[in-house]
């Protein structure tokens, strides 16, 4: 039995006298990982090293927090080999969605390390003094963002790396200059282990300040409130469930000093079907649906889970109906993520009017994770007068919404929380005809999808993964793309600085050669 410890900045501590063990859902058997509990002293440690660390880390150059983010980067591919094996045994994921989500990994640090050796997403903002306006003079107003301070990260189940120890939170908490502390997964703490030693390791190799980055074990709940509550934590990183992130967030805000905490807590990704697309490419939409509620056992934040779409059609129900019953199960994430996904189906069942209307194949797998996808049916007055069929089920189900009219459809939409995501599948025609319902959904999610399905998020810069509550606590925000940043920034103005106590980025020789708004234009030149 491999007996993993705490990583606290460059060292690493078992000072807890409880332990825990990696568990292999597929097979129902624990993995050969044990793990210490994170103890109060070892977290207030982890927390005290990275408001140290942030003092000099702050400092670094855009460069050399790239160069960090690049060694992180490197050190994970040195490991890939151990890393998918041992990933694969505690999540039941398949090798090629490892593969996959290991270069997602990968690649959104190497675009994180390029928008800082580009360098202008700090915003840099200069009014140049004029002393002699009338009636008061104008003072040196210069404006740039810096890190906010130590960060918490919490890994997510179903992303055991690309939202996870090095995932998109991490990336981007580090390259807006914040030490950060991960807690990690209980579902996947051997996978953390291994990442965890690889940036620890990336850190001395670019001489970043111990405390830079922390990785602590709990498989409860305890170590992450005592995290969002410690005095030094200044923001907090979250995707799972509505229940953790909102317990967080009350736990942020309530603290003596209130932190922002960005909590992706997951949606139901309505997709909705309109009438000349549906006549014209039901086939498709109906295979192509399954297919999307069910990608990854319905473990993505963006599966849709529910549809809406015109009634009159019974060959496309019976077309989606078909598409269901053709999809396999599989093992689930965890046991208590099958159990709470069979929990919730029911609750859904024992509603009046729900009915279920197919149900994908059975397969071989561990009885306690193994979960097989579900299609349930609900005329649109059921819908309306049990909200519990529009929240998120994490797993492979969805429920089918038929209207008899466009103002129908319309209701739906108005009433719809917030979403990560919303779909609208309709021809030019279609589109034309209900500008009215993009403009409902425009503010109801962060993403807006025509003839698409939303599994599947690019990670790039125009990527926004956040929606209104109670998809997101903070729907301006995203957890994806190069925007992720402004999580954990803060503006400054600096007035009447002399440029010796500028940094770079304001200083008038632009020597790092950044657009900068200057007196209202945006360039790159030198201030005369």
């Amino acid at each position: 039995m491999i007996q993993e410890k705490q990583i606290i900045g460059f060292d690493f501590s078992a000072e807890g006298t409880e332990t825990f063990a990696s568990f292999n859902p597929a097979t129902g058997a624990n993995n050969d990982y044990l793990f210490y509990k994170v103890s109060n002293a070892e977290l207030d440690h982890a927390a005290v090293k990275a408001a140290k660390a942030f003092q000099q880390y702050r400092k670094k150059s855009g460069v050399e927090k790239a160069i960090f983010l690049e060694a992180i980067a490197e050190a994970i591919l040195a490991n890939a080999e151990t890393l998918i094996e041992v990933c694969c045994n505690e999540t039941a994921l398949p090798k090629g969605r490892i593969e996959g989500e290991l270069g997602r990994t990968t690649n959104q640090l190497k675009m994180f390390s390029s928008l800082l050796r580009e360098g202008s997403w700090v915003d840099a903002r200069i009014e140049t003094a004029l002393p002699g306006r009338a009636p008061v003079p104008k003072p040196d107003l210069r404006f740039m963002h810096i890190g906010i301070g130590p960060v918490v990260v919490f890994g997510a189940s179903n992303f055991p790396l690309a939202f996870s120890v090095a995932g998109g939170d991490t990336a981007s908490a580090l390259a807006a200059g914040c030490p950060v502390i991960v807690k990690a997964h209980a579902a996947h703490p051997a996978t953390s282990a291994i990442i965890g030693k690889a940036i620890q390791q990336a850190a001395k190799n670019t001489n970043m300040p111990d405390g830079v980055f922390s990785l602590l074990f709990d498989n409860g709940i305890d170590a992450g409130i005592e995290l969002v509550k410690h005095p030094l934590i200044k923001a907090v990183g979250f995707t799972g469930s509505f229940k953790a992130g909102k317990a967080l967030f009350d736990a942020a805000v309530n603290r003596p000093v209130p932190i922002p905490v960005y909590a992706e807590m997951g949606s139901t990704n309505p997709v909705f079907i309109l009438p000349q697309a549906l006549r014209e490419r039901g086939t498709s939409i109906a295979a192509g649906y399954a297919a999307s509620v069910t990608l990854g056992v319905g473990q993505f934040c963006t599966n849709p889970g529910v549809m809406i779409y015109p009634e009159g059609n019974p060959a496309f129900q019976h077309a989606v109906k078909n598409e269901f019953e053709k999809t396999n199960g599989g093992v689930m994430l965890a046991p208590y993520i099958a159990k709470t996904y069979s929990s919730e189906v029911s609750k859904r069942l024992d509603v009046a009017g729900v009915e279920q209307l197919a149900q994908g194949q059975t397969g071989m797998g561990s009885q306690d994770n193994y979960a097989n996808s579900v299609l349930l049916v609900a005329d649109k007055k059921v819908y309306n007068q049990n909200p519990l069929l529009g929240e998120e089920v994490f797993g492979p189900s969805s429920v089918m919404v038929e209207v008899s009219t466009k103002q129908e459809m319309l209701d739906i939409a108005e009433q719809l929380t917030g979403h990560l995501t919303c779909t609208v599948f309709g021809t030019d025609e279609d589109l034309a005809n209900y500008v009215d319902l993009i403009d409902i959904l425009e503010q109801k999610a962060g993403r807006l999808i025509v003839n698409n399905f939303p599994t599947g998020v690019e990670v790039c810069a125009a990527m926004v993964h956040g929606g209104p509550f109670p998809a997101t606590t903070d729907s301006r925000t995203t957890s994806v793309g190069t925007a992720a940043i402004y999580r954990f920034t803060r503006p400054v103005c600096y007035q009447n600085l002399p440029q010796h106590l500028l940094a770079p980025e304001l200083q008038n020789q632009n020597s790092l050669g950044i657009f900068r708004l200057v007196n209202g234009t945006l360039h790159q030149q030198d201030l005369t």
